[in-house]
């Protein structure tokens, strides 16, 4: 079956296509056959699985996805340090078992092991004890993370969601936050492009940088090799959408569009909700003939 990717504002004719995704392999609440199922729930044709820091989950998405009847992307997010601010960068069509990449992802998994022991150090100073032990029970073998950690407090009673957790315990000059170096830019890129596959900057409009900081970001990316960056996202706003079309037209980016799902009691948009791509950008799954895409002529 060949899938239309239209360019016209009429959802209704274009499929699905989510283009980051996360499940329990990393911080998602559903497994990696969960999260297909609920996705195949929603009529989305093509998912990528972009859990954090790992690729352990994508052979069971696979799987599930056959069984669905749809088209599974290889992903990963990669956590990233430029100038003293997280950054990530999603990779698509990736190889998960190229080495450089298999090897820098289970650096930034060891990496990981620390953080979270200082942050449950700085959360006990601030008579929070129990962190690590009680992030670990929302966790699985191989990452922990901020999230485990929001959703240790929230069942303690700290706050009453993960989005007011965050912002009252794990952000900077907050109870909890910690400071950490994470994959430098021009290496995630590296082991993304060589394993063949797609380096996108992930949900820019969540960095809170001004236009100097973002123009800066967006050169150095796009000369360490990056190629795309998500216009569309679970997290933007519309004004958002509008002004990253821009800047992806404005740097020759490709565009992606992905809703970042987590959980079903995140805040973001949900899979099915996600808006089209503005018409003036190319969309990173252009070229990807091989799924059966192709752009419909502009109506």
């Amino acid at each position: 079956m060949i899938l239309t990717i239209s360019t016209s504002k009429n959802t209704s004719l274009a499929p699905l296509i989510d283009l980051h995704s996360h499940s329990t392999v990393s911080d998602g609440s559903l497994t990696p056959s969960e999260l297909v199922g609920h996705a195949a729930g929603l009529n989305v044709a093509v998912l990528a699985l972009t859990d954090h820091d790992d690729v352990a989950g994508l052979d069971e998405a696979r799987r599930a996805a056959e069984e669905a009847g749809i088209a599974l992307v290889n992903g990963v997010e990669i956590s990233v340090t430029w100038n003293n601010r997280t950054l990530h960068v999603v990779g698509l069509r990736i190889a998960p078992s190229f080495p450089a990449l298999q090897q820098g992802l289970e650096s930034i998994r060891a990496g990981r092991v620390g953080r979270a022991e200082r942050i449950a150090a700085e959360l006990a100073k601030h008579g929070i004890q129990g962190g690590l032990e009680g992030a670990y029970e929302f966790a699985n073998e191989r990452i922990i993370s901020r999230t485990h950690f929001a959703r240790f407090l929230v069942s303690r009673g700290y706050a009453k969601d993960l989005r007011t957790v965050f912002k009252k315990f794990l952000v900077k000059g907050k109870p909890g936050h910690v400071s950490h170096r994470w994959a430098e830019l021009g290496e995630a890129i590296d082991w993304i492009r060589g394993s063949g596959g797609i380096p996108v900057l992930a949900h820019p409009g969540r960095y809170d940088m001004g236009r100097t900081t973002l123009e800066n970001l967006l050169a150095e990316f796009k000369e360490a090799g990056g190629l795309a960056i998500e216009v569309i996202s679970g997290s933007h706003s519309p004004d958002m959408n509008r002004q990253f079309a821009e800047v992806a037209v404005r740097h020759g980016l490709l565009a992606s569009r992905g809703s970042d799902y987590h959980s079903p009691e995140q805040a973001y948009l949900s899979m099915d909700r996600l808006p089209e791509l503005p018409p003036q950008c190319t969309p990173v799954w252009h070229d990807w003939h091989d799924l059966g895409l192709h752009l419909a002529p502009a109506a």
